[in-house]
């Protein structure tokens, strides 16, 4: 898929502005224009212009990142409001993102950061230490790149991870994972966890509503599954008459348990009107229901609802003796019964995922912080 550059008119960017920084994942083409390669829009550019993401532009012959160090606020969140349910489980993340999106979902939710074309979306600053030694000081398990795809401002993302490391913090992904393979094997190397977006299992889905395509995600999904030790999730928003069909969502699971894996929890979520989606109506829960049904019946073991009040859609269960291992109301954990290996109690079998020997106790609370 070939892209120019969004901008007409040239601007002046320089690697002494605030927040640009030199980037690897480029080359120049014949023409004299210069493609990015991180995404498959592979957006080529003439000096001045910026991609379709709006954060990645050309300057001094070479493709640069002009949002590293400059972020859209900072809050501590369930880490099952990413979501993540078998990724220490009830524990606190620091999340943040940028402006700026590689796709352009019709039904974006966070609309007014993705398709920020004003660096005004981007007043807050941190440095990747800064960052690290936030979430340690505010007693935060991981750090989340996420509102936003951190696809295009990877080299932040990077640099915050290894701080984060440095000082025993997780980091964990929050995508729709529509990635070139050379960025995505140098991004998941920083990543301890994901939750991949995967927004319907149709080409036409994406080609309408998302301008992109859905081939480079389900290879996302692969490469984190087969190439890494990231713990995966995945995330589906049901958007009635679009991806909500039976057939479709028995195509989509058949391939999750075929070319993934039955342990990868898949989260199915109900959509409400959003940007330029407006005159579809809200998912019912029958739909979610019938989803994690379709699901289940193709072996998929760990199956949940989200984005309306669903207690059943919420809960683990062993796989093995069907006994409830984690109880949760929302993104609050109500029981627990799993032991310190991450086993169920009742039999002993092992539940799928990174668990802490006790649960933590973060709750719902959403916490604005500074950092």
């Amino acid at each position: 898929m070939t892209r120019l550059g969004t901008s007409v008119a040239r601007e002046t960017i320089t690697l002494a502005d605030p927040g640009v920084v030199a980037t690897h994942y480029w080359r120049t083409l014949p023409d004299g224009r210069i493609q990015c390669d991180v995404c498959p829009r592979i957006c080529r550019l003439r000096e001045g212009q910026r991609g379709l993401c709006y954060v990645r532009a050309r300057t001094a012959d070479q493709i640069v990142l002009t949002s590293h160090g400059r972020s859209h606020g900072f809050c501590i969140d369930p880490i099952e409001k990413k979501p993540l349910y078998h990724f220490y489980p009830g524990s606190a993340i620091l999340s943040f993102g940028t402006a700026g999106c590689n796709l352009a979902c019709k039904f974006c939710q966070n609309w007014h950061m993705s398709r920020s074309r004003s660096m005004d979306e981007q007043m807050a600053t941190a440095t990747p230490a800064q960052l690290a030694a936030a979430a340690q000081r505010l007693g935060c398990r991981s750090l989340a790149y996420t509102y936003n795809d951190p696809v295009v401002f990877m080299e932040y993302a990077m640099d915050v991870a290894q701080a984060g490391h440095a000082l025993g913090i997780q980091s964990v992904a929050v995508t729709a994972g529509y990635m070139q393979d050379a960025a995505r094997e140098a991004f998941y190397r920083h990543m301890d966890a994901a939750n991949v977006d995967l927004k319907a299992f149709s080409e036409r889905f994406y080609r309408r509503l998302c301008g992109g395509s859905l081939q480079p995600v389900l290879e996302t999904l692969q490469y984190i599954h087969a190439k890494t030790d990231v713990w995966l999730e995945i995330t589906t928003l049901l958007i009635p008459g679009e991806n909500d069909s039976d057939a479709e969502l028995e195509s989509m699971t058949q391939w999750v348990a075929t070319h993934l894996s039955v342990d990868v929890p898949i989260h199915f979520s109900a959509f409400h009107p959003a940007y330029r989606l407006q005159e579809k109506p809200r998912t019912p829960a029958a739909t979610l229901t019938r989803a994690r049904h379709i699901a289940r019946n193709n072996g998929l073991r760990y199956v949940y609802t989200g984005n309306l009040h669903d207690p059943a859609g919420g809960v683990t269960h062993c796989h093995a003796c069907g006994h409830q291992l984690i109880v949760r109301d929302g993104y609050t954990l109500l029981a627990w019964h799993l032991t310190h290996q991450g086993d169920c109690a009742t039999c002993g079998t092992s539940c799928a995922g990174t668990f802490a020997a006790a649960p933590e106790n973060w709750g719902a609370r959403c916490v604005p912080v500074r950092v």
